[in-house]
């Protein structure tokens, strides 16, 4: 390895030529060298969408409506106040906060969600990179304002949404209107620059090929490289019901479980300068899920009382804190419920 990294062609060999239960153990190794106490964390929120209005009209996605359609719509502070109070009412410590890219509403709007929100005392891990340009474009404001502006107002980090395959042929052929790939990086550079931290996500399994993954995770880690403001990765599959970007996949490739658990063993080896890796059980069930943990992940994610997006594309996996706990115990390792920060709320 260079300098004791993974190469981009020794992380592509991996990825076509690797031994699964061989490259799950290498990350789990170096998991357990970041971390190594034994232990397993997850967090209590909510994920809420604030709009569902949006004019980027991604083929990947299934719960967005267009402008004027009799399904949009835009959340109400009572509503927001009520989904927050009953997160807090069963020990949530976060909300993570999306929508769509909404064309009408105004920086002002935001600001005061956001200061409505943290009146709760709860942590707003809110946006994604796309949201926030698009915020800075109808607003006709540089990122640097748009973000100090939204950090004052109570946005405390950022999530990786958005994400997907950091290529611009891929961003071309999935959402033709969302924000390029350097544009998304931009975004997080600036967050990172104010003193915000953010995740990086990918969802893969649609157009792009490997070497497109592997192009990516170089992008996240060179930027971490300079910025050291990414928290953690999450990678998840394309789920394609209800959407248009599935008719574009043949169903013989969609991604499988060996896929998954492949992508994460090699992003825990890859990106080794961020601190933590993300098991994706929404998306892969909870079995699999587990499974992630001894394949570099050391972190379930959130337990997540209420989730739109994924579940519009018919994927539907729900569990409880009872259920991640005893998923937990059953590896051997101790179960910790943290904040988004990563420091300890509860420890069984």
């Amino acid at each position: 390895k260079a300098g004791g990294r993974l190469t981009d062609a020794e992380a592509l060999r991996l990825f076509e030529e690797g031994d699964l239960p061989e490259l799950g153990e290498g990350a789990h190794a170096i998991r357990r060298r970041l971390h190594p106490e034994n232990v397993a964390t997850y967090i209590v929120d909510r994920n809420i969408n604030y709009t569902n209005t949006s004019i980027t009209y991604c083929k990947f996605c299934a719960f967005y409506r267009p402008p004027g359609h009799p399904e949009e719509y835009t959340l109400s502070k009572e509503a927001m106040a009520r989904k927050i109070q009953e997160t807090k009412a069963l020990g949530g410590v976060q909300i993570l906060l999306q929508g769509g890219h909404h064309p009408y509403l105004k920086l002002d709007w935001y600001e005061d969600m956001l200061r409505h929100m943290k009146s709760f005392d709860i942590h707003v891990h809110g946006f994604s990179p796309s949201e926030i340009q698009h915020f800075a474009t109808v607003n006709k404001m540089s990122l640097h304002d748009v973000l100090v502006r939204l950090r004052a107002a109570g946005l405390d980090s950022i999530p990786g949404g958005g994400g997907e395959i950091l290529v611009d042929r891929v961003r071309e052929a999935i959402s033709p209107l969302k924000i390029k790939s350097d544009q998304w990086l931009e975004v997080m550079e600036e967050a990172h620059q104010i003193g915000m931290k953010t995740t990086a996500t990918m969802m893969y399994g649609h157009v792009e090929t490997v070497s497109e993954r592997v192009e990516h995770m170089r992008r996240i880690r060179e930027l971490q490289d300079s910025t050291g403001g990414f928290r953690a990765f999450i990678s998840w599959t394309f789920q394609d019901d209800g959407n248009r970007l599935g008719a574009l996949v043949p169903h013989e490739t969609m991604p499988t479980s060996f896929d998954y658990l492949l992508t994460q063993a090699v992003s825990r080896i890859y990106l080794d300068n961020v601190p933590h890796i993300q098991s994706s059980w929404v998306t892969q069930g909870m079995k699999i899920g587990q499974v992630a943990l001894g394949s570099g992940a050391d972190d379930m994610g959130s337990v997540m009382m209420e989730e739109n997006v994924v579940s519009a594309a018919g994927t539907t996996h729900r569990t409880s804190v009872e259920e991640l706990v005893h998923l937990i115990r059953s590896l051997g390792k101790t179960p910790v419920q943290r904040d988004t920060l990563y420091r300890e709320v509860r420890v069984f």
